[in-house]
């Protein structure tokens, strides 16, 4: 009789095992509620086929507080407004140098319209091999998805360009209406472009103009993005409104020629004058005011 106990407890571990195994090969659906109390994710595809993760403490962001990329966030947030109320919309990217506010104004979108129904869902770039599981997961959800790809940039004959091509438009399987894709990147075109890659442009005999095959790949991934943003660099006055902007929603007691004379030499340490900058000029500086006896 204990033999036979033993047995059963001993096939009672295997198929808890067996079912352990299955749920990382299946992968667990979001639960009903999880969109409804949460407003991001991210895909985690750590084990089995990967699964949406709820993140808890969102890094949002007040699109207000973006300066000199006016024309730009208007253009994504309308695209945004089209997309939330069910109207035809694009997939968006946003390019161009560092620290100018393209993944800002990405998560800015969540902070204005998360009472809409808008979610956001983070895939890295690693992870671009899961789209069609990760937008599976979201075909029919009663709730708008923004998929936010930040900082993209591939090499040649990476393999994780097919899917995201396939997402965006080639693929027999439509994406889910509810889903649109926002990346960044530093790069235009999204793929490393080389001098050898203009030579290979030839003329015909009516003198048109034919990109050669690399070039016409290299574009094919950029041109299935309806929308694409350039965010560009500031020049000095802007970056000193950005400054000033951020002093005052921090209370800083400085004055403002003596502000913007210390900006201006943190920006030329740095090297550049960002938004991103400019935020990191202004806590640095309204930390140690912080720290100084008043």
């Amino acid at each position: 009789m204990s033999g036979g106990n033993t047995l059963r407890r001993r096939f009672d571990r295997i198929l808890r095992l067996a079912e352990r195994v299955l749920e990382d090969l299946v992968g667990d659906p979001p639960p009903p509620a999880a969109f409804a109390n949460h407003l991001a994710f991210r895909w985690d595809a750590g084990r089995g086929p990967g699964r949406l993760a709820v993140v808890e403490d969102p890094a949002l962001f007040d699109l207000d507080d973006l300066v000199g990329v006016d024309r730009a966030v208007e253009v994504l947030v309308s695209n945004t407004e089209q997309f939330i109320g069910g109207l035809p919309s694009n997939h968006v990217l946003l390019y161009g140098e560092r620290g100018t506010g393209k993944s800002s104004a990405v998560r800015g979108l969540l902070t204005r319209f998360a009472a809409r129904g808008l979610r956001m869902v983070e895939v890295h770039k690693a992870d671009l091999l899961h789209l069609p599981r990760v937008l599976e997961a979201l075909r029919g959800a009663s709730y708008r998805f923004v998929l936010f790809c930040d900082d993209l940039s591939f090499d040649a004959g990476e393999a994780n360009v097919r899917e995201l091509k396939a997402a965006l438009e080639g693929s027999l399987v439509a994406p889910p209406d509810n889903v649109r894709i926002y990346a960044t990147s530093n790069r235009r075109h999204l793929l490393p472009e080389s001098m050898a890659d203009n030579r290979a442009a030839t003329l015909d005999d009516a003198g048109e103009l034919h990109m050669g095959e690399v070039v016409e790949e290299k574009l094919a991934l950029s041109d299935r993005f309806g929308l694409v943003l350039g965010f560009y660099g500031f020049d000095q006055d802007t970056y000193l409104a950005i400054v000033e902007r951020y002093a005052s929603k921090l209370g800083v007691r400085a004055g403002r020629e003596e502000l913007r004379a210390e900006a201006l030499r943190w920006a030329l340490s740095r090297s550049s004058r960002s938004g991103r900058t400019a935020r990191q000029f202004v806590a640095d500086w309204a930390g140690r005011e912080g720290l100084a006896p008043t």
